[in-house]
């Protein structure tokens, strides 16, 4: 059984800069697709950023390219989600998931029909202007 909790949620202004980890624990992820999901009040969840992490391919949702960046560190087993010039439309809760399957990741991995066996407990994220 994979867990996989998140951290580094939390209030800034916009134009501001946090940096979120998903610690996963159970078993290694080092060749795991995974993503980063966020879900406003009253909103769908929607994909922001994918990589399986057996390589450096990324994908991420247009709204946050450029300014976002997904990465692994497979020594701590921890998925990170650098997020730069962050706007009141970041705000939301941001939920880590590992999926289960590797066809098509990351190209397709922000999809709704990807399928993905965990997901971590989120972390807010609000973003004022």
């Amino acid at each position: 059984q994979l867990r996989l909790v998140e951290s580094g949620g939390g209030s800034v202004q916009a134009g501001g800069s946090l940096r979120l980890s998903c610690a996963a624990s159970g078993y290694s992820t080092s060749r795991t697709c995974m993503a980063w999901f966020r879900q406003a009040p009253g909103k769908e969840r929607e994909g922001v950023a994918a990589i399986h992490t057996s390589g450096s391919s990324t994908a991420y949702a247009d709204s946050v390219k450029g300014r976002f960046a997904i990465s692994q560190d497979n020594a701590k087993n921890t998925l990170y989600l650098q997020m730069n010039s962050l706007k009141p439309e970041d705000t939301g809760m941001y939920y880590c998931g590992a999926a289960g399957q590797d066809w098509g990741c990351p190209g397709r991995a922000l999809t709704s029909a990807f399928t993905y066996n965990y997901w971590g407990q989120g972390t807010q994220v609000t973003v004022s202007s």
